[in-house]
């Protein structure tokens, strides 16, 4: 039942990247020429869930510095539609050599936006659809991803905006995944069936 959860989310999550990348170049010019497209860089800090060790033991997954990159537009008067991407370097010690290790997670979703608007000060709430790749000192796995955020900005000026989000990731993975394990011999595994993360995070946002 979960590898057939997970295909379906597999296959809609490839259907939105692959509508994104087919809009043509004419209508996201008219898009940026009638209501304005938003990138805001940003960056920020990650805390995730942890792993489970060879012998069992629970494993803490470093706190680490996440940093990445959002493409908005204005679909109507209170409300965004975005592309986000955001990448974040975890580390873990094994709790059978003591070594290090580490593991990279980069995310991609097509998300909602809601605004809320008090004049200059604008509150946010976000839900979004997409895909986590995970890469480890042994392999690579994609899994599908929903997000949830609830943020503010300041609106200095039409064109600029200080960003502050929280944003939750959940990830489904498979119960016999193996990223972590290369020729039988494992370093950690994922403990749930879910993989969550939250980040605390800081950008500026422009319109052009």
């Amino acid at each position: 039942m979960m590898n057939i959860v997970k295909r379906v989310f597999q296959c809609t999550s490839a259907f939105m990247v692959l509508g994104v990348l087919m809009i043509p170049t004419r209508s996201l010019a008219e898009t940026s020429a009638q209501k304005g497209v938003e990138i805001t860089p940003f960056f920020g800090k990650m805390f995730s869930s942890k792993l489970d060790g060879v012998d069992g033991n629970e494993l803490s997954v470093d706190a680490d510095p996440n940093f990445g990159i959002a493409f908005a537009w204005q679909d109507n008067q209170n409300g965004q539609g975005q592309v986000l991407l955001n990448y974040v370097r975890h580390n873990f010690e094994s709790d059978v050599t003591n070594q290090q290790h580490s593991f990279d997670v980069i995310y991609a979703h097509f998300n909602g936006i809601a605004q809320y608007r008090q004049h200059n000060y604008v509150t946010t709430v976000s839900l979004g659809l997409g895909g986590a790749y995970f890469k480890t000192d042994e392999s690579e796995t994609f899994s599908p991803s929903v997000t949830i955020a609830l943020g503010t900005r300041y609106e200095f000026s039409a064109n600029l905006s200080l960003i502050t989000e929280i944003r939750t990731y959940a990830s489904l993975i498979d119960n016999n995944d193996d990223s972590f394990c290369k020729n039988e011999v494992c370093s950690a595994q994922f403990q749930d069936a879910t993989w969550v993360e939250t980040s605390l995070s800081l950008g500026i946002a422009y319109k052009f």
